[in-house]
């Protein structure tokens, strides 16, 4: 799993490429923890380039966002497709992780809020 991160005025976009898995998926845990030591409050995660996660990955966004919305900052996940969108319906988490369809539309919720 690669993690990029670029930015969007204040809002800093993580883009995932590869599996988030139970052997990296506490990548993404880490750089957010790390991003939150320096003050960052709005993230987006852009899973468009991930096409497999397992309990583990689910585990680390449900961590993700839970501390973020303790800290009152802002999260958006987007670009959730395939059998990453099916096993986030199947564990019934569609209504409880914000997600966007887009980088765009995630950034206009953002600011929106």
């Amino acid at each position: 799993m690669e993690l990029k991160i670029r930015k969007s005025g204040l809002i800093y976009i993580i883009d995932v490429n590869g599996e988030m898995d139970l052997y990296n998926s506490y990548k993404l845990k880490e750089l957010i923890l790390k991003m939150m030591e320096k003050s960052i409050e709005q993230y987006i995660i852009n899973l468009e380039k991930v096409d497999y996660i397992d309990s583990s990955g689910i585990g680390a966004l449900i961590y993700i966002c839970s501390t973020i919305k303790k800290k009152n900052m802002r999260l958006r996940i987007c670009n959730i497709h395939g059998s990453v969108k099916k096993v986030i319906e199947l564990t019934k988490l569609m209504g409880y992780f914000p997600i966007s369809n887009s980088v765009e539309e995630a950034i206009k919720h953002i600011e929106a809020e």
